[in-house]
């Protein structure tokens, strides 16, 4: 597995991330075995960039890796993120970047992994009510007593960028960054770009769309977070299989899965890119990860730009409530 390094001093990583969020969290009944299984088939292929959260699975999926970090911690670069609240019932109920709640999170996703320190600490979602100088500078204090090694920041606009680094450097910015998600190259890849941050690209593949085999958002659990997203509904759905379908077809064309030609378009940004894709399948796994050892011809950037000149997305990426924490 290639690698690349995460921002200017920042730790060097496979150029393929391992997202793990599905493993517990949105996309149906978790099965704890076959993600373990998978988890440790990842290092195998020296797939080394674990991305976790603590609002995944209410603490579950940092609980689960735990089970990995106990004899492979070393082969681990291991991130994760705070400041989503959940209520009782598990939803969503706002952001929190308060300095208390910094110290509190990390020492209890330290807790959870049962590990010594984090290698990057993510700011899950920007806090508008708190200036992000505020949440970084008590992220840096982190770094300081040896519990975090990098800082991150998730969904944040340009602006927050410039200020999140000022105080601290910040090694990667993560966001959703596809093939039907191209909003990030305004202004967000080329501030990144500048100040020397990696862009950690997650939902590389569409939230799985992008692979063709959904079709229609019956085939999805009744507890999968796909069934609100907007673009997986009646109204948009039509449009979006049109581009589904002809991505199918440009990578049969040239003898590659819909899912590594949408990761090879993401590598081929820049070596500054590491996309995160998630998947608790073994066989997914080994597809995904040959897609970085992929090289796109200059036929096939061509054909690619095409394609998504002539096929527009409809629908927005997430679900309005959830909209205004995008960008912050």
């Amino acid at each position: 597995m290639p690698r690349r390094r995460l921002g200017a001093h920042g730790p060097e990583v496979s150029a393929l991330g391992l997202g793990c969020m599905g493993m517990s969290d949105y996309y149906g009944p978790a099965d704890d075995a076959a993600s373990m299984a998978t988890l440790h088939r990842a290092l195998d292929l020296g797939m080394n960039f674990l991305d976790t959260s603590d609002v995944y699975g209410g603490g579950a999926n940092e609980r689960l890796l735990s089970g990995l970090l106990a004899n492979r911690r070393r082969e681990v670069v291991l991130a994760t993120k705070f400041g989503i609240v959940r209520n009782a019932e598990g939803l969503s109920s706002g952001v929190n970047g308060a300095p208390a709640n910094v110290r509190a999170s990390c020492d209890a996703s330290l807790r959870r992994l049962g590990v010594n320190h984090i290698d990057l600490y993510y700011l899950h979602r920007v806090d508008r009510k708190v200036p992000i100088e505020d949440t970084v500078g008590a992220m840096a204090e982190l770094v300081r007593s040896g519990r975090v090694r990098h800082l991150g920041l998730s969904e944040a606009s340009a602006e927050t960028i410039r200020r999140a680094h000022a105080v601290h450097p910040i090694a990667a910015v993560q966001t959703e960054y596809s093939l039907w998600t191209r909003d990030v190259e305004t202004d967000i890849l080329p501030t990144c770009r500048e100040l020397g941050i990696a862009l950690v690209p997650y939902s590389p593949l569409g939230r799985g769309f992008l692979t063709g085999a959904i079709r229609n958002a019956d085939q999805l659990a009744a507890n999968d977070w796909r069934r609100q997203n907007p673009r997986f509904q009646e109204g948009h759905m039509a449009q979006n299989l049109a581009l589904a379908d002809a991505i199918v077809a440009l990578a049969r064309d040239h003898g590659l899965t819909p899912a590594q030609l949408a990761l090879a378009w993401l590598l081929d940004r820049g070596p500054d890119v590491v996309p995160i894709p998630g998947t608790r399948s073994i066989n997914r796994l080994e597809e995904n990860a040959m897609a970085a050892r992929i090289r796109l011809s200059d036929v096939l950037r061509e054909e690619l730009r095409d394609l998504l000149d002539d096929h527009p997305v409809a629908g927005a990426r997430y679900p309005e409530v959830s909209m205004g924490l995008l960008n912050a």
